[in-house]
């Protein structure tokens, strides 16, 4: 089930809101995580078990250490727990891939293959593996108490806004949500959240699904007959329509935790106008980048280190994961390389070059770098994506495809909102709309805002009938 799904928005999201609002606040935790248990085992019924007996497993696990004195035993279970998390997305995560491979290499000694029964990989586990980690990290760090009780430790992972994609949100940061949301609890949050999950909607549905419709039809053609300009379009129709569909979804995920009294930290902040791609990891998917910098990059240690050339290297194994993060692929890894490449030539020189030549300059090469890169990120295949690399500087404009009236409109849509925030003007209706206090009138308005928003969302969604979400992969 996801978010944009009419099942979800005429049937799951009503029937829980109103549950949850006339329940006893002493029942609302259980209402929260009958709902949240009920929203997984809908897509994926046989791995609910698995989640709900990791968890089970994992609480008296920290638990246990947290009442532990002695720091050898502290360490030992703590390397227990994140290797039962670790483990458990290396399974089903990686196992394929690992078999994958060593095929390959055997096959090259004319040696026999590695039988495999090929597993299926459970929906979002990428995202509550790396909230597991956090809470026994922080627990050991000292950074938040344990929790008491087992069944608010499961509601802080499968709490169903979060669950499938994100915000990766860390233990500390919602801790105390779990057990007191009183003071979040207000009608001013309730109408914001509403707001927020239909902006997060709309990017989802008019803008992501349409852009999405035409991308899938070119990187779905033999890359060899592309024309230079269709290749370009297909990869811009990507590029936009994955910042759309993730960053829709993570707004519609905050707008429903606000509408239930959490809050969950911002996820995107305009990726597309930044002016590096130091600023552009800043940016996009800012959860997983924080994720990443708190539990592996400053383990690592970080930039306090005695040379460049192990701050290099700490740079390239953060990227190199996040990279494998997002898919057992070799392309995510060199996504995840590429951008780790031009995080380091940033450090060596490019943040000066881009000081000199201007604002509006190193945007546009930012930009590009991005987009060259989501090549790598769409295409499954190595020698796939090279040729349609291939293709997008091959200079060959003579155009075979056409592409109707009403793509266009959508592709500068796409770019208009992208870029809305690059002048401070965009930037304060921005915040006017996402942070600022709302006066009654303000609510009037991007109330009635939302609710047509919300109309139009469910008309297309019932007569378009393309409404995949990218993250899934993951």
């Amino acid at each position: 089930m996801v978010f944009s799904s009419i099942v979800f928005l005429l049937y799951f999201l009503p029937v829980f809101l109103a549950t949850y609002y006339f329940a006893d606040k002493k029942y609302k935790n259980i209402v929260i995580l009958f709902f949240s248990i009920f929203f997984y085992s809908w897509g994926a019924p046989k791995f609910i078990f698995v989640i709900l007996g990791t968890t089970f497993i994992d609480f008296h696990v920290v638990k246990w250490m947290s009442q532990t004195q002695k720091q050898i035993y502290r360490k030992w279970l703590l390397a227990l727990s994140v290797s039962i998390n670790l483990g458990l997305l290396i399974y089903f995560k990686y196992s394929n891939f690992f078999i994958e491979n060593v095929n390959a290499l055997l096959s090259v000694f004319e040696n026999s293959n590695i039988h495999w029964t090929k597993l299926a990989l459970p929906i979002g586990i990428s995202f509550y593996t790396f909230e597991t980690i956090t809470y026994v990290v922080d627990v050991y760090r000292g950074v938040h108490k344990p929790l008491d009780n087992f069944w608010d430790y499961q509601l802080y992972i499968i709490l169903f806004p979060k669950l499938i994609a994100g915000p990766i949100v860390r233990y500390h940061d919602l801790a105390d949500q779990i057990t007191d949301r009183s003071k979040n609890e207000t009608i001013d949050n309730k109408l914001i959240g509403f707001y927020r999950f239909a902006i997060g909607l709309s990017k989802k549905v008019l803008i992501a699904n349409y852009l999405g419709q035409q991308a899938d039809a070119i990187f779905s053609m033999n890359y060899t007959g592309l024309d230079t300009y269709s290749a370009w379009i297909g990869i811009l129709a990507y590029t936009f329509q994955i910042y759309f569909d993730f960053s829709g979804y993570s707004d519609m995920a905050i707008g429903i935790a606000k509408m239930i009294g959490f809050k969950f930290p911002e996820n995107f902040n305009n990726p597309y106008i930044s002016r590096s791609i130091t600023e552009f990891w800043r940016r996009w998917h800012i959860t997983l980048g924080a994720w990443m910098k708190n539990y592996l990059y400053i383990p690592l240690g970080g930039n306090r280190v005695a040379t460049k050339k192990r701050l290099y290297f700490n740079l390239w194994i953060v990227f190199l994961a996040s990279g494998l993060w997002h898919g057992a692929s070799w392309n995510f890894v060199i996504w995840g390389a590429y951008h780790g490449l031009f995080l380091v030539l940033e450090r060596s020189f490019l943040l000066n070059l881009y000081s000199k030549i201007g604002k509006l300059l190193s945007t546009i090469i930012t930009f590009f770098i991005v987009v060259v890169g989501w090549v790598f990120f769409r295409v499954e295949n190595l020698t796939d994506a090279l040729t349609y690399l291939k293709r997008m500087f091959a200079f060959d404009f003579n155009h075979t495809l056409s592409f109707n009236v009403e793509f266009y409109v959508f592709l500068a849509i796409a770019v208009f909102f992208a870029f809305f925030a690059y002048f401070d003007k965009g930037q304060k209706i921005q915040n006017a709309v996402y942070f600022n206090t709302y006066s009654n009138k303000k609510h009037v308005g991007i109330c009635a805002l939302s609710l047509m928003l919300m109309l139009l969302c469910i008309s297309s969604i019932t007569a378009f009938g393309f409404n995949p979400f990218i993250y899934f992969r993951f």
